[in-house]
Protein backbone atom coordinates (compact mmCIF):
# COMPACT_ATOMS: atom_id res chain seq x y z
CA UNK A 1 0.00 0.00 0.00
CA UNK A 2 2.82 2.51 1.01
CA UNK A 3 4.46 1.23 -2.41
CA UNK A 4 1.19 2.48 -4.30
CA UNK A 5 1.29 5.56 -2.16
CA UNK A 6 4.00 6.56 -2.68
CA UNK A 7 3.97 6.58 -6.62
CA UNK A 8 0.69 8.44 -6.68
CA UNK A 9 2.22 11.03 -5.13
CA UNK A 10 4.96 11.23 -7.51
CA UNK A 11 2.70 11.30 -10.04
CA UNK A 12 1.03 13.72 -8.49
CA UNK A 13 4.16 16.33 -8.03
CA UNK A 14 4.13 15.69 -11.99
CA UNK A 15 0.78 16.11 -12.65
CA UNK A 16 1.17 19.60 -10.83
CA UNK A 17 3.22 21.03 -12.86
CA UNK A 18 2.97 19.74 -16.33
CA UNK A 19 2.62 22.78 -18.31
CA UNK A 20 1.31 22.61 -22.00
CA UNK A 21 -1.71 23.27 -24.09
CA UNK A 22 -4.05 20.69 -24.26
CA UNK A 23 -5.43 18.47 -27.37
CA UNK A 24 -8.66 18.48 -25.85
CA UNK A 25 -12.44 19.52 -27.27
CA UNK A 26 -15.39 20.83 -25.96
CA UNK A 27 -16.65 17.25 -25.56
CA UNK A 28 -13.58 16.89 -22.84
CA UNK A 29 -14.02 19.93 -21.00
CA UNK A 30 -17.78 19.03 -20.88
CA UNK A 31 -16.45 15.39 -19.48
CA UNK A 32 -14.70 17.31 -16.87
CA UNK A 33 -17.74 18.31 -15.24
CA UNK A 34 -19.18 15.08 -14.64
CA UNK A 35 -22.43 15.40 -16.77
CA UNK A 36 -24.22 12.24 -15.40
CA UNK A 37 -24.01 14.12 -11.63
CA UNK A 38 -24.55 17.38 -13.02
CA UNK A 39 -27.82 15.66 -14.22
CA UNK A 40 -28.73 14.24 -10.35
CA UNK A 41 -27.80 16.97 -9.01
CA UNK A 42 -30.37 19.49 -11.13
CA UNK A 43 -33.30 16.59 -10.61
CA UNK A 44 -33.08 16.31 -6.96
CA UNK A 45 -32.24 20.34 -6.81
CA UNK A 46 -35.38 20.79 -8.81
CA UNK A 47 -37.41 19.21 -6.52
CA UNK A 48 -36.32 21.05 -4.17
CA UNK A 49 -37.80 24.04 -5.57
CA UNK A 50 -41.16 22.51 -6.44
CA UNK A 51 -41.87 20.97 -3.23
CA UNK A 52 -41.94 24.09 -1.39
CA UNK A 53 -44.32 26.08 -4.50
CA UNK A 54 -42.57 29.48 -4.37
CA UNK A 55 -43.42 32.21 -6.12
CA UNK A 56 -40.50 33.02 -7.78
CA UNK A 57 -40.37 33.92 -11.76
CA UNK A 58 -39.48 30.80 -13.48
CA UNK A 59 -36.90 32.59 -15.29
CA UNK A 60 -34.96 33.29 -12.02
CA UNK A 61 -36.05 29.47 -10.83
CA UNK A 62 -34.53 28.04 -13.86
CA UNK A 63 -31.37 30.97 -13.89
CA UNK A 64 -31.25 29.51 -10.08
CA UNK A 65 -30.71 25.77 -11.20
CA UNK A 66 -28.52 26.66 -13.99
CA UNK A 67 -26.21 28.09 -11.75
CA UNK A 68 -26.54 25.59 -8.86
CA UNK A 69 -25.94 22.65 -12.02
CA UNK A 70 -22.49 24.60 -13.03
CA UNK A 71 -21.34 25.03 -9.21
CA UNK A 72 -21.72 21.03 -9.30
CA UNK A 73 -19.50 20.35 -12.23
CA UNK A 74 -17.12 23.05 -11.21
CA UNK A 75 -16.54 20.93 -7.63
CA UNK A 76 -16.60 17.82 -10.35
CA UNK A 77 -13.88 19.00 -12.48
CA UNK A 78 -11.94 20.15 -9.57
CA UNK A 79 -12.36 16.48 -7.82
CA UNK A 80 -10.81 15.45 -11.43
CA UNK A 81 -8.08 17.71 -11.35
CA UNK A 82 -7.33 16.58 -7.53
CA UNK A 83 -7.75 13.20 -8.03
CA UNK A 84 -5.68 12.48 -11.87
CA UNK A 85 -2.92 10.74 -10.56
CA UNK A 86 -5.43 7.93 -8.95
CA UNK A 87 -7.48 8.08 -11.74
CA UNK A 88 -5.07 6.59 -14.19
CA UNK A 89 -4.68 3.42 -12.62
CA UNK A 90 -8.27 3.12 -11.91
CA UNK A 91 -10.02 0.61 -14.76
CA UNK A 92 -13.15 2.76 -14.71
CA UNK A 93 -11.48 5.96 -14.80
CA UNK A 94 -8.22 6.00 -16.62
CA UNK A 95 -9.95 7.30 -19.41
CA UNK A 96 -11.02 10.41 -17.99
CA UNK A 97 -9.95 13.47 -19.68
CA UNK A 98 -6.69 14.28 -17.76
CA UNK A 99 -5.21 10.72 -17.39
CA UNK A 100 -5.87 10.24 -20.80
CA UNK A 101 -3.78 13.34 -22.11
CA UNK A 102 -6.30 15.10 -23.53
CA UNK A 103 -6.64 18.30 -21.19
CA UNK A 104 -3.68 19.77 -18.76
CA UNK A 105 -4.03 19.45 -15.00
CA UNK A 106 -3.43 23.56 -14.81
CA UNK A 107 -6.00 24.27 -17.32
CA UNK A 108 -8.92 21.77 -15.34
CA UNK A 109 -7.56 23.49 -12.27
CA UNK A 110 -8.66 26.84 -13.91
CA UNK A 111 -10.99 25.59 -15.62
CA UNK A 112 -13.17 24.51 -12.42
CA UNK A 113 -11.87 27.49 -10.54
CA UNK A 114 -13.68 29.88 -12.60
CA UNK A 115 -16.48 27.97 -12.85
CA UNK A 116 -16.91 27.88 -9.22
CA UNK A 117 -16.42 31.60 -8.27
CA UNK A 118 -19.07 32.66 -11.34
CA UNK A 119 -21.64 30.30 -10.58
CA UNK A 120 -21.36 31.22 -6.74
CA UNK A 121 -21.56 35.15 -7.79
CA UNK A 122 -24.12 34.40 -10.40
CA UNK A 123 -26.35 32.41 -8.14
CA UNK A 124 -26.11 35.07 -5.21
CA UNK A 125 -27.47 37.93 -8.08
CA UNK A 126 -30.02 35.99 -9.49
CA UNK A 127 -31.72 35.16 -6.16
CA UNK A 128 -29.94 35.49 -2.83
CA UNK A 129 -26.97 35.54 -0.35
CA UNK A 130 -28.24 32.35 1.41
CA UNK A 131 -28.01 30.49 -1.89
CA UNK A 132 -24.91 31.28 -2.91
CA UNK A 133 -23.28 30.43 0.06
CA UNK A 134 -25.06 27.50 0.49
CA UNK A 135 -23.56 27.10 -3.32
CA UNK A 136 -20.50 27.66 -2.03
CA UNK A 137 -20.04 25.41 0.62
CA UNK A 138 -20.91 22.56 -1.57
CA UNK A 139 -18.32 23.18 -3.62
CA UNK A 140 -15.79 23.66 -0.66
CA UNK A 141 -17.10 20.42 0.92
CA UNK A 142 -17.18 18.65 -2.06
CA UNK A 143 -13.38 19.51 -3.44
CA UNK A 144 -11.43 20.24 -0.44
CA UNK A 145 -12.62 18.13 2.27
CA UNK A 146 -13.95 15.31 0.51
CA UNK A 147 -11.44 15.09 -2.25
CA UNK A 148 -8.57 16.82 -1.23
CA UNK A 149 -9.11 14.66 2.81
CA UNK A 150 -11.73 12.25 3.35
CA UNK A 151 -11.38 10.06 0.27
CA UNK A 152 -7.37 9.35 0.86
CA UNK A 153 -7.59 8.92 4.46
CA UNK A 154 -11.24 7.50 6.12
CA UNK A 155 -13.02 4.37 5.17
CA UNK A 156 -16.23 6.67 6.21
CA UNK A 157 -15.02 8.76 2.84
CA UNK A 158 -18.44 8.25 1.24
CA UNK A 159 -20.54 8.93 4.45
CA UNK A 160 -19.20 11.83 5.42
CA UNK A 161 -18.64 12.98 1.76
CA UNK A 162 -21.96 12.21 0.92
CA UNK A 163 -23.18 15.15 2.63
CA UNK A 164 -21.74 17.36 -0.98
CA UNK A 165 -24.20 15.14 -2.97
CA UNK A 166 -26.98 15.73 -0.37
CA UNK A 167 -27.10 19.81 -0.29
CA UNK A 168 -28.90 20.33 -4.12
CA UNK A 169 -32.17 20.29 -2.74
CA UNK A 170 -30.89 22.68 -0.20
CA UNK A 171 -29.66 24.93 -2.03
CA UNK A 172 -32.56 25.13 -4.43
CA UNK A 173 -35.02 25.64 -2.04
CA UNK A 174 -32.90 28.65 -0.31
CA UNK A 175 -32.47 30.00 -3.99
CA UNK A 176 -36.55 30.20 -4.77
CA UNK A 177 -38.40 30.40 -0.93
CA UNK A 178 -34.94 32.30 0.68
CA UNK A 179 -34.93 29.94 3.62
CA UNK A 180 -34.07 26.48 4.25
CA UNK A 181 -37.28 24.28 5.63
CA UNK A 182 -38.36 20.58 6.44
CA UNK A 183 -38.57 19.44 2.84
CA UNK A 184 -35.01 20.24 2.24
CA UNK A 185 -33.61 19.26 4.78
CA UNK A 186 -35.24 15.60 5.09
CA UNK A 187 -34.31 15.33 1.12
CA UNK A 188 -30.75 15.58 2.13
CA UNK A 189 -31.36 13.20 4.59
CA UNK A 190 -32.68 10.87 2.46
CA UNK A 191 -29.94 11.48 -0.40
CA UNK A 192 -27.28 10.98 2.82
CA UNK A 193 -28.53 7.68 3.74
CA UNK A 194 -28.69 6.49 -0.05
CA UNK A 195 -24.88 7.46 -0.55
CA UNK A 196 -22.78 4.65 1.73
CA UNK A 197 -25.04 1.21 0.66
CA UNK A 198 -25.48 2.88 -3.28
CA UNK A 199 -21.67 2.95 -3.10
CA UNK A 200 -20.17 0.49 -0.86
CA UNK A 201 -22.40 -1.80 -3.30
CA UNK A 202 -20.00 -0.92 -5.83
CA UNK A 203 -17.15 -0.94 -3.51
CA UNK A 204 -18.04 -4.47 -3.15
CA UNK A 205 -17.10 -4.85 -7.21
CA UNK A 206 -14.78 -3.11 -7.51
CA UNK A 207 -12.35 -3.41 -4.65
CA UNK A 208 -9.53 -4.23 -6.49
CA UNK A 209 -9.47 -0.79 -8.45
CA UNK A 210 -9.63 1.08 -5.09
CA UNK A 211 -6.80 -1.27 -3.73
CA UNK A 212 -4.67 -0.61 -6.52
CA UNK A 213 -5.08 3.17 -6.47
CA UNK A 214 -5.08 3.34 -2.64
CA UNK A 215 -8.32 4.60 -1.62
CA UNK A 216 -9.11 3.23 2.02
CA UNK A 217 -12.76 2.27 0.70
CA UNK A 218 -14.72 0.40 3.38
CA UNK A 219 -14.25 -3.12 1.82
CA UNK A 220 -10.80 -2.93 1.69
CA UNK A 221 -10.55 -1.43 5.31
CA UNK A 222 -13.33 -2.97 6.92
CA UNK A 223 -13.60 -6.35 4.81
CA UNK A 224 -15.98 -7.04 2.94
CA UNK A 225 -18.22 -9.20 5.67
CA UNK A 226 -18.25 -5.86 7.60
CA UNK A 227 -19.02 -4.27 4.56
CA UNK A 228 -22.27 -5.79 3.73
CA UNK A 229 -23.65 -6.23 7.07
CA UNK A 230 -23.40 -1.94 6.58
CA UNK A 231 -25.20 -2.02 3.61
CA UNK A 232 -27.68 -3.72 5.28
CA UNK A 233 -27.67 -1.45 8.41
CA UNK A 234 -28.13 1.60 5.95
CA UNK A 235 -30.65 0.29 4.45
CA UNK A 236 -33.21 -0.53 7.10
CA UNK A 237 -32.68 3.68 7.97
CA UNK A 238 -33.39 4.19 4.54
CA UNK A 239 -36.53 2.65 3.68
CA UNK A 240 -38.93 3.91 6.71
CA UNK A 241 -36.58 7.78 5.68
CA UNK A 242 -37.93 6.90 2.32
CA UNK A 243 -41.54 7.62 3.50
CA UNK A 244 -41.01 10.80 5.35
CA UNK A 245 -42.48 13.22 3.15
CA UNK A 246 -45.58 11.29 3.66
CA UNK A 247 -45.11 12.05 7.57
CA UNK A 248 -44.39 15.23 6.77
CA UNK A 249 -47.53 16.30 4.47
CA UNK A 250 -45.52 16.96 1.29
CA UNK A 251 -45.26 12.91 -0.38
CA UNK A 252 -49.08 12.08 -1.49
CA UNK A 253 -50.42 9.13 -2.02
CA UNK A 254 -48.53 7.77 -5.54
CA UNK A 255 -45.28 8.83 -3.23
CA UNK A 256 -46.25 6.51 -0.70
CA UNK A 257 -46.70 4.05 -3.11
CA UNK A 258 -43.36 3.97 -4.63
CA UNK A 259 -41.44 4.58 -1.43
CA UNK A 260 -42.73 1.68 0.22
CA UNK A 261 -42.17 -0.67 -2.92
CA UNK A 262 -38.77 0.58 -4.06
CA UNK A 263 -37.96 0.47 0.05
CA UNK A 264 -38.82 -2.71 0.35
CA UNK A 265 -37.03 -3.74 -2.83
CA UNK A 266 -33.57 -1.99 -1.61
CA UNK A 267 -34.14 -3.93 1.69
CA UNK A 268 -34.47 -7.14 -0.29
CA UNK A 269 -31.58 -6.80 -2.01
CA UNK A 270 -29.47 -5.39 1.06
CA UNK A 271 -30.17 -8.52 2.52
CA UNK A 272 -29.17 -10.87 -0.74
CA UNK A 273 -25.98 -8.46 -0.66
CA UNK A 274 -25.68 -9.71 3.20
CA UNK A 275 -26.18 -13.55 2.68
CA UNK A 276 -24.31 -13.96 -0.32
CA UNK A 277 -20.65 -13.26 0.47
CA UNK A 278 -18.59 -15.49 -2.36
CA UNK A 279 -18.16 -16.07 -5.86
CA UNK A 280 -19.72 -14.65 -9.15
CA UNK A 281 -23.55 -14.51 -7.33
CA UNK A 282 -22.35 -12.34 -4.62
CA UNK A 283 -20.89 -9.92 -7.16
CA UNK A 284 -24.33 -9.94 -9.16
CA UNK A 285 -26.40 -9.02 -6.25
CA UNK A 286 -23.84 -6.03 -5.34
CA UNK A 287 -24.04 -4.64 -8.85
CA UNK A 288 -27.58 -5.44 -8.86
CA UNK A 289 -28.16 -3.33 -5.81
CA UNK A 290 -25.87 -0.89 -7.01
CA UNK A 291 -28.04 -0.39 -10.24
CA UNK A 292 -31.48 -0.69 -8.25
CA UNK A 293 -30.17 2.32 -6.01
CA UNK A 294 -30.05 4.16 -8.80
CA UNK A 295 -33.87 3.43 -10.14
CA UNK A 296 -35.15 4.25 -5.99
CA UNK A 297 -33.66 7.50 -5.79
CA UNK A 298 -34.93 8.07 -9.54
CA UNK A 299 -38.59 7.48 -8.74
CA UNK A 300 -38.71 8.92 -5.25
CA UNK A 301 -37.80 12.09 -6.75
CA UNK A 302 -39.72 11.75 -9.76
CA UNK A 303 -42.94 10.99 -8.04
CA UNK A 304 -42.14 14.20 -5.68
CA UNK A 305 -41.53 16.18 -9.08
CA UNK A 306 -44.86 14.44 -10.46
CA UNK A 307 -47.09 15.07 -7.58
CA UNK A 308 -46.11 19.32 -6.78
CA UNK A 309 -44.92 19.97 -10.66
CA UNK A 310 -47.64 18.61 -12.80
CA UNK A 311 -50.83 18.64 -10.22
CA UNK A 312 -51.04 14.99 -9.22
CA UNK A 313 -50.45 16.07 -5.45
CA UNK A 314 -53.39 13.96 -3.07
CA UNK A 315 -52.53 13.70 -0.02
CA UNK A 316 -52.72 10.22 2.52
CA UNK A 317 -54.13 11.95 5.68
CA UNK A 318 -56.89 14.28 4.97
Amino acid sequence: MSTVTNSLTDARRESLVTAGVSQGDVSDFFALLKPRVMFLVVFTALVGMVVVHSNVHPVLAFASLLMIAIGAGASGCLNMWWDADIDAVMTRTRKRPIPAGKIQPGEALAFGTFLSVASVIMLGLVSNVLAAGLLAFTIFFYAVIYSMWLKRSTPQNIVIGGAAGALPPVVAQAAVAGYVGWESIILFAIIFIWTPPHFWALALVKSGDYERAGIPMMPNVAGPDSTRFQILAYTLVLAPLGLAPVAFGFGGIAYAIVATLGGLGMLALAVQVYRLRKGEPAMRVAQQLFAFSILYLFLLFATLLAEHGLGFFRPVFG
